[in-house]
C-alpha cells in the first residue's frame, strides 16, 4: 500500500477522512468509481458528518486577458503602462476596477480579486496548463496534455450533486488554446472524465446539445435494445483489451444513456424555460446565454461546469477589442453573481474568472512590426508575472484584495500566489483531498497539487 501521512482527519466531499483517503492507497484510488464514492457519501451522512454540496462555475477567458485593464488598474503609472481606461468605484470601499464593468462594480462585495497570481510562463500553451492543472510541461512546441485538469480530478473524486447529472460539464465546449478538450481533460484518469460537451450557442434559438434527442424512429425501448446488443458486443472486446480503452467506452455510454433516458438533464439544458428579463440582463449573446446555461446545470446538480469566452490574444488594437468584450463579461458575471443570490445558492456555487495568463504592463506600439498604430491602437503581449484570478460564492468571502502588484503591475509586490493556490481553494470549497494520488500513465503515483494551500484571506 503506498501512505502519505496527511495530518488531519477534516472530512471531504466523499466523507472519508484526508487521512484514510490517502491511506486507500494508489491502486485504489486510480479506480475508485462513482458508485464507491456515492456509497461513502451515504455512509458519512448517516454519521451526521459534514457533507458539502458545493459547485463551481469556471469562467475560462481564453487567449489572456489583462489585469491592467481589467481588475488591477495603475492609473498612476506612466500613460503606456495604465492603458486608456479608468478605474471606477464599486460598492466596497477601496476596491476599483474597470469603468468597463459598472455592474460587477455593483456587486463587487459578492466577490473578491486575487491580484498577485503569477506563474511566470508567457507561452500560451505552458501557462493554459498550468492554470489548469497546477503543473507545466506543455508548450507550443509540444501541446499535449500531461496531467487532468482540476476539473476532472473533483468530478472524479465528489461525483454529480444529483443523479441523473454529469458531473463536469463544458459550456458550449472545452477548449484551452485551441485544444479539444485540450488541459480541459482527464488524461491519466481516463476519457471518461473529461467534460460533456453541450455544444451549440445558447443564445441561438434552436439551440438544442447534442446527442440528447432520440435519433428519428428510436423510442427508448428501442435505444435499451440496442444498447444490451452494444454491451454484449464490448463484454467480447473486453476480454482482448488490455488498454482501459472499452472501459471508458463503457462509461462514456452508461453517462450518454442516463442523459437521453432521464428528465433532469434534458430539462436542465433547455435554457428557454428562463425569463426573457432574466436573459436580457445576462446579455442576449454566447457568452451570456452560456453563463446563464452554467447556472442552470449546477442548480440542477452537477459539480463542475466550465464557460468558454475566447478571443483575449490582443497584441494590437486593444480597445475595439476590450470594448467589444468587457461589457459582456460585465453583465454575465454581474448577473450571475447576483441570480445566484436571489436563487439562495451563493454559498452553493463557487465562481471563478481567469485566463491562461496575464498582458504585458507596457503596451506596444500597436504595429505588430510594421509602422506604429498600423494595426489600430497598442496592444499588450504574453504577460505570467503577474495576472488575476477573480472568485466568489461557495463560501469564499467577498469583497476583498488578495495581494498586490508593484506599481506598473509587472510583478507580485505583496503575497504572491500561483495556480495551485487557486486549486487548493477550489478543492477546499468542493471538499476535496488535494493530497489524494493517482497512477499516471507511467504508473507513477501523482498528487492532485504538488504545492499549495487554500488562499486564508477567502476561507
Amino acid at each position: 500500500m503506498f501512505r502519505i501521512e496527511a495530518g488531519n482527519s477534516s472530512r471531504y466531499c466523499d466523507g472519508i477522512s484526508r487521512r484514510s483517503f490517502v491511506q486507500v492507497g494508489v491502486a485504489g484510488m486510480a479506480s475508485v468509481g462513482l458508485a464507491d464514492v456515492l456509497r461513502a457519501k451515504e455512509q458519512s451522512l448517516a454519521a451526521g458528518q459534514n457533507d458539502k454540496q458545493t459547485s463551481v462555475i469556471l469562467i475560462w477567458l481564453d487567449g489572456g486577458p489583462g489585469h491592467l485593464d481589467m481588475y488591477d488598474m495603475k492609473p498612476d503609472a506612466p500613460a503606456e503602462y495604465r492603458g486608456i481606461w479608468r478605474p471606477i468605484h464599486t460598492n466596497v470601499s477601496g476596491i476599483e476596477i474597470s469603468e468597463l464593468f459598472p455592474l460587477q462594480a455593483k456587486v463587487a462585495d459578492k466577490f473578491s480579486i486575487v491580484r498577485s497570481l503569477h506563474h511566470d510562463n508567457g507561452d500560451h500553451f505552458t501557462a493554459g496548463h498550468f492554470m489548469l492543472t497546477g503543473r507545466g510541461g506543455p508548450s507550443g512546441a509540444a501541446t499535449p496534455g500531461k496531467y487532468p485538469s482540476l476539473g476532472s480530478i473533483a468530478t472524479k473524486l465528489c461525483g454529480p450533486r444529483k443523479p441523473g447529472m454529469p458531473p463536469y460539464i463544458a459550456v458550449p465546449h472545452a477548449s484551452s488554446i485551441g485544444l479539444r478538450p485540450g488541459y480541459f481533460g482527464g488524461n491519466y484518469l481516463g476519457l471518461e472524465h473529461n467534460p460533456f460537451e453541450s455544444e451549440g450557442d445558447p443564445n441561438a434559438d434552436n439551440f438544442s446539445v447534442k446527442n440528447l434527442k432520440l435519433a428519428g424512429g428510436l423510442s427508448i425501448k428501442r435505444l435499451e435494445d440496442r444498447r444490451g446488443l452494444l454491451e454484449s458486443i464490448d463484454n467480447a472486446r473486453r476480454l482482448v483489451d488490455d488498454t482501459g480503452q472499452i472501459t471508458s467506452i463503457d462509461r462514456f455510454q452508461q453517462k450518454a444513456f442516463e442523459l437521453i433516458t432521464g428528465e433532469a438533464g434534458r430539462r436542465a439544458f433547455d435554457i428557454s424555460q428562463e425569463s426573457p428579463a432574466l436573459r436580457d440582463r445576462y446579455g442576449r449573446h454566447t457568452w451570456g446565454q452560456s453563463t446563464l446555461l452554467a447556472r442552470r446545470l449546477v442548480e440542477a446538480g452537477s459539480t463542475f461546469v466550465t464557460v468558454h469566452f475566447g478571443g483575449w490574444d490582443h497584441h494590437w488594437d486593444i480597445q475595439s477589442g476590450m470594448e467589444n468584450f468587457l461589457p459582456k463579461v460585465d453583465s454575465a458575471v454581474a448577473t450571475l453573481f447576483q441570480d445566484l443570490s436571489d436563487r439562495g445558492l451563493s454559498d452553493n456555487v463557487l465562481v471563478v474568472l481567469c485566463g491562461e495568463f496575464s498582458r504585458t504592463p507596457r503596451m506596444n506600439d500597436g504595429g505588430n512590426g510594421g509602422p506604429p498604430l498600423s494595426k489600430g491602437t497598442p496592444g499588450r503581449d504574453h504577460w505570467g508575472n503577474a495576472m488575476f484570478c477573480l472568485l466568489g460564492g461557495g463560501g469564499v468571502k467577498g469583497g476583498q484584495i488578495v495581494g498586490e502588484t508593484d506599481s506598473r503591475g509587472e510583478s507580485p509586490k505583496q503575497r504572491p500566489l500561483t495556480p495551485s493556490d487557486i486549486h487548493a481553494t477550489i478543492y477546499h470549497v468542493l471538499g476535496v483531498n488535494p493530497h489524494v494520488n493517482f497512477l499516471d500513465h507511467s504508473g507513477r503515483p501523482v498528487a492532485a497539487i504538488d504545492h499549495g494551500e487554500p488562499i486564508r484571506e477567502l476561507i
